[in-house]
């Protein structure tokens, strides 16, 4: 099965509005194109659809993720308005994929750029993971560890340190596949019962400069987003992923 991720969209209601670097509507288009190619099973978006709080930034997005031949599940970044994404899909906390279960988790604090559990959904996770009997693929919009870039993890996930203590208590998720970043981060949290695989995504807007202590956007760096291979069963393979790279014309 194929899980194909998007991140980071950043859509205006004016379609022709444009980013630092480009136009987000243009180039979220020309991704979901790319996307088609690799005929995914199911495609994610983890956050940050929206750029400017409006209804018709979601328009546009549903209107391009309804042309592919899958099911499609997103959940809300720093920059969205949950009320407005409910209008288009009820939020899911936990999605079968297969042989493998994702959770989804909202991270967002509503007014601000870092990302936040606390202690009820934390609760709802540890729930959630206490009735897993397959380990799960874990997805939200904010990174749970630093990825090297001073600025952007002063605005990751507040409460990352409770959020590791919950997984610490059960066998260790699949993999963990998160936004934010604007940029491919391929890492590992070890853990007392083994270590967990933490991916972030590239933007389909703007991508920023890795290893920046002050924000920095790459402006070299083409949009992109991440394939997610997922094994023929529980007991058979792990989770392969590689991010794809889509050129503008």
């Amino acid at each position: 099965m194929r899980l194909i991720q998007v991140s980071d969209c950043h859509l205006h209601a004016a379609p022709a509005a444009r980013s630092r670097t480009g136009n987000p509507y243009r180039q979220w288009c020309r991704v979901l194109d790319e996307v088609a190619r690799y005929q995914p099973d199911m495609l994610l978006v983890t956050g940050d659809i929206s750029q400017d709080d409006s209804r018709a930034s979601y328009v546009l997005a549903e209107r391009e993720l309804a042309r592919l031949e899958c099911p499609w599940y997103w959940l809300p970044g720093n920059h969205d308005v949950p009320a407005l994404m409910q209008q288009f899909q009820t939020p899911q906390a936990r999605v079968e994929l297969g042989a493998v279960d994702m959770l989804l988790l909202n991270t967002q604090v509503v007014g601000a750029a870092h990302g936040h559990l606390g202690p009820e959904r934390l609760a709802a996770l540890d729930a959630e993971l206490s009735r897993s009997q397959r380990a799960p693929l874990v997805a939200m919009h904010h990174p749970p560890l630093a990825v090297g870039s001073a600025w952007i993890d002063a605005l990751g996930l507040v409460d990352a340190a409770e959020f590791w203590e919950v997984l610490a208590a059960h066998e260790p998720v699949a993999a963990i596949f998160c936004g934010h970043v604007h940029q491919a981060v391929d890492t590992r949290q070890a853990l007392p019962r083994g270590e967990v695989p933490v991916h972030a995504c590239p933007s389909t807007s703007d991508q920023f400069l890795p290893g920046s202590r002050a924000f920095a956007v790459d402006a070299g760096a083409r949009p992109g987003f991440r394939i997610i291979d997922l094994p023929p069963s529980a007991a058979n393979g792990a989770v392969s992923t590689r991010v794809v790279r889509v050129p503008l014309p």
